[in-house]
């Protein structure tokens, strides 16, 4: 009797350590599978509120370029039979001489829709938040901010009025006594594609300042302090302190204004419908004609998958160079 009890006594705390032992793995044994289940539901559920913005976005953006893509190894008069043309057309792109000028004009727009607007915005910008403060600075960030809202049709027409003969520029530089540089601004070989460059600039510069403004009001006014302490003035505090500041603020002007640059078109066919001859004619202007004009689906496809690899040529090297300072 007292050896069985002893045995029962010696059993129970044997039971009692293997459950305590035991104990938190059969727990989380128990508890990893509700745990992984529930992972898996919140990743379904992610994708579930994703998936109309993605369907969206192939259907709108993925299919009309795989469209363009597949457009462009054919030669097609968009009515009649299409034939398969190969690379023929992309040879065409790269070795017309013609369409090679054409893409050159993006380019050269480049220097006026990007480089002049965020060069002259960063200048505004810096004077706006040094200078202009309470209610003087909202209306100066509202004037300059007011050509973003004007439409471009609008804006090309207005522009082309006043770079007319008569037109207001003239009318200034013959009241100054500079009449002899009085021209058809939009009208002649050598001044249309700058003359359409200042239009774009003009239109571009509100947006980068407002961006830039926004990016100088979140630097730590320390900063600032600390500079004039060590005896900074006004360009060396703008050098070592603002504009190291303003790197991501710089790539997403630059990477808007380029983007406007090589796909330029409303400005461009309102104020000069690519003239005169071919001077002021840019890749999308030509698109538009080779598609709808010529009736070269094809060949304007090609030119369509060429133009949209430029853009991205350019704009990436941007991001990135914006995200290293970060």
């Amino acid at each position: 009797m007292t050896q069985a009890a002893q045995g029962t006594t010696r059993g129970r705390p044997a039971k009692t350590s293997s459950r305590r032992t035991a104990g938190p793995a059969q727990v989380w044994a128990g508890r990893a599978p509700r745990v992984l289940r529930g992972t898996s539901r919140t990743r379904w559920s992610g994708w579930l509120f994703v998936l109309p913005a993605l369907a969206m976005y192939g259907f709108f953006v993925l299919k009309p370029l795989l469209t363009t893509f597949q457009y462009s190894l054919y030669r097609w008069d968009g009515i009649g039979p299409s034939q398969w043309a190969g690379l023929d057309n992309y040879r065409t792109v790269l070795t017309d001489p013609d369409l090679l000028e054409i893409i050159l004009h993006a380019f050269v727009l480049i220097v006026f829709f990007s480089f002049v607007p965020v060069s002259l915005g960063l200048l505004v910008a810096s004077l706006i938040h040094r200078v202009t403060r309470g209610p003087l600075g909202t209306a100066a960030r509202t004037v300059l901010f007011l050509p973003q809202v004007i439409p471009l049709v609008a804006a090309g027409i207005a522009w082309s009025w006043v770079l007319s003969t008569t037109g207001m520029v003239n009318q200034v530089l013959n009241a100054v006594g500079l009449g002899r540089y009085s021209r058809a601004w939009l009208g002649e070989f050598d001044t249309a594609l700058p003359a359409v460059g200042v239009i774009g600039a003009w239109v571009l510069l509100g947006l980068c300042t407002i961006l830039l403004v926004t990016g100088i009001s979140k630097i730590d006014p320390a900063l600032y302090e600390a500079a004039r302490i060590d005896g900074a003035g006004s360009v060396r505090e703008f050098f070592a302190v603002t504009l190291p500041s303003l790197r991501r603020e710089i790539g997403i002007c630059l990477t808007v204004t380029v983007i406007a640059a090589l796909a330029s078109f409303d400005i461009v066919y309102i104020s000069t419908s690519g003239g005169p001859g071919t001077a002021t004619t840019v890749p999308g202007l030509e698109i538009y004609r080779l598609a709808f004009a010529q009736r070269q689906v094809g060949l304007a496809s090609a030119l369509a998958v060429v133009l949209m690899l430029l853009v991205l040529v350019c704009v990436l090297p941007i991001q990135r160079l914006s995200r290293e300072g970060k």
